[in-house]
């Protein structure tokens, strides 16, 4: 995740803020078991045959061996082309019945024709996600960062028209949504709490504004920008299973956490680390990678 990226993190200050006043009213449920899951951006890493994926994996397979260590996945392929429906149930026939596709909106879509005359685009994105059958998760649509609230009025005419049941979610990254004084980015905030869209948390160094703890709906989804496990992932890990344990105390349904490391590398360990943490934080296990080599131990 390049959004918000820095070479130098020395001074920032990664602490999560306080919730939003909107987070208190859509966490008003019973204590949950939260569905936790954690997951990576791709699975076509050759770095990992010989330590995440057995030994003699080829490429055929690293879908398949990536089911084994995650449950979920950000698909950021669906971002830059739509695969075909044939390719979607293949992939969705190479995962277990409990793993989750997250695929990313359509460039086209968000960053290109912004919401407009995009009908057949959209059409043909949903459905070809359909085709993932109960392997579906999150749908998430990215903003772009040029994009501010002026384009407010697009975007909610666009959600208007999506399917009630299709779960979706938005990923700001201008500043402006954040600020609470525009208000047409609270309109679109508001309509997403009414119509439960998942809002998209993006924690990275150079964007404190993004980690902006506004539930709008009972479903938490979080893009962790990591820096290579220096000592700020982990204290940032320990920060986000101690919240999510607020927030599954207070009936959160589900928790994704993707993610992003140097070049993937170090996804896997990442997510060893906050399964760690939300079991310090709440005796609680999560799904987590395990090596090959100790799965006849551990798994």
């Amino acid at each position: 995740m390049k959004f918000g990226k820095l070479e130098d993190i020395t001074e920032i200050r990664f602490e999560l803020p306080e919730d939003h006043p909107d987070t208190h009213k859509i966490l008003v449920a019973a204590a949950r078991n939260t569905d936790i899951r954690m997951g990576g951006t791709m699975w076509n890493i050759p770095a990992w045959v010989g330590k995440w994926y057995p030994s003699g994996t080829r490429s055929a397979g690293f879908l398949r061996s990536y089911a084994q260590l995650f449950p979920t996945i950000e698909l950021n392929a669906t971002h830059y082309r739509t695969p075909t429906v044939e390719t979607i149930r293949k992939w969705a026939d190479e995962t277990p019945e409990s793993f989750l596709f997250c695929p990313k909106w359509p460039q086209g879509i968000t960053h290109y024709r912004r919401f407009r005359n995009c009908e057949a685009a959209t059409d043909q994105f949903l459905e070809a996600v359909h085709a993932f059958g109960s392997r579906l998760g999150p749908c998430f649509i990215q903003l772009p960062s040029q994009i501010g609230p002026s384009a407010a009025p697009a975007l909610m005419d666009y959600l208007l028209v999506l399917p009630e049941d299709l779960h979706v979610a938005v990923e700001f990254r201008h500043p402006d949504w954040f600020t609470g004084e525009h208000s047409a980015a609270e309109e679109i905030w508001h309509l997403m709490a009414e119509r439960a869209v998942t809002s998209v948390i993006s924690d990275t160094a150079g964007r404190r504004d993004a980690v902006h703890m506004r539930l709008t709906s009972q479903h938490a989804i979080v893009r962790f920008g990591g820096n290579a496990l220096h000592a700020s992932d982990y204290r940032r890990l320990d920060d986000w299973a101690s919240r999510v344990a607020d927030w599954s105390a207070r009936g959160l349904q589900s928790f994704h956490l993707w993610m992003h490391q140097p070049d993937s590398l170090l996804s896997p360990d990442t997510c060893v680390l906050f399964a760690d943490a939300w079991h310090r934080a709440t005796g609680r296990s999560a799904v987590r990678p395990v090596r090959p080599d100790r799965a006849t131990l551990f798994g």
